[in-house]
């Protein structure tokens, strides 16, 4: 399979939840169930051949944020330690009483 650029909420590959952030075309463990988000780390399982952008509230796909644009409910930090820990493996540990 080739390198999938997808970057953003997406329907959960693993139907585990209803969306997974994935970020450079790999899942995060930043999910999301009724508009709450939390973090879940993806299981060890192949990604299907094709993702599927989630849909917004409006019934649009929520995709990547244009320019200049942000996502409802998107944090930066929270993306940015999605990405890092993707990278990483999610080896750090959150402090305890941080917003994690």
């Amino acid at each position: 399979m080739g390198t999938i650029s997808a970057e953003g909420w997406y329907r959960d590959p693993f139907a585990i939840h209803e969306d997974r952030w994935m970020s450079q075309g790999r899942p995060t463990k930043l999910v999301r169930d009724g508009g709450v988000e939390a973090y879940d780390p993806p299981p060890d399982l192949p990604l299907p051949a094709e993702l599927v952008p989630a849909v917004s509230d409006g019934g649009e796909a929520s995709g990547p944020p244009g320019p200049g644009e942000e996502e409802p409910g998107y944090s930066d930090r929270r993306a940015r330690r999605a990405a890092f820990d993707a990278i990483t493996g999610a080896s750090l540990v959150d402090e305890p009483g941080g917003d994690w």
